[in-house]
């Protein structure tokens, strides 16, 4: 479960705003459909709207975060990953890094040391290049027990956050199904 309840809390109206607001035809129908599915471990799953538009998406917090730099200030740092069957997007990983990345520069995603993907970054954020890298990197969280994000901020501070992967399966399960 994610530890942080009052980040979940402004997690949800941040995406809510942000995901289900271009799809919905009002505010107040986008507030009233949005549902937490459920805790899974260290896994949180929602849904927002509903029929064709609704978005499916599980959130996660780091367990640890390191930089080469003492006192370091970041923002909220966690890993989403997306369904939004109304655009065709199944699985979309988007790494939130708490500060501003450097710019041209690529976040590296690792799960268990075996599988490593770079990411392109704008702003705070990392996202695949290919909807196909989404997929193998959530194949490999499937079966994967940990993941590192790694990056570097416009100040030159690197850092490398790690999540657990445990209920990453059942909350893909979870938002597969809501948004299947």
């Amino acid at each position: 479960m994610v530890k942080n309840s009052t980040f979940v809390k402004s997690l949800l109206l941040a995406s809510s705003v942000a995901l289900v607001m271009p799809m919905a035809s009002t505010a107040g129908a986008a507030q009233d459909s949005r549902r937490h599915l459920g805790s899974y471990r260290d896994w949180d799953a929602f849904v927002y709207g509903t029929g064709a538009k609704r978005t499916c998406h599980m959130i996660s917090v780091p367990k640890s975060s390191n930089a080469n730099k003492k006192n370091v200030r970041r923002g909220d740092i966690y890993v989403m990953v997306s369904h939004r069957p109304e655009y065709g997007v199944i699985g979309e990983i988007n790494a939130v890094l708490g500060y501003p990345i450097r710019q041209g520069s690529t976040a590296a995603i690792n799960v268990d040391g075996r599988k490593k993907v770079e990411f392109f970054t704008e702003g705070s954020g990392a996202w695949a290049y290919d909807p196909k890298d989404d997929a193998a990197v959530v194949a490999s969280m499937k079966r994967g027990s940990g993941m590192t994000v790694k990056a570097a901020s416009q100040r030159g501070t690197r850092t490398t956050d790690r999540f657990s992967l445990s209920g990453f399966t059942a909350a893909y399960n979870a938002i597969s199904k809501a948004c299947g």
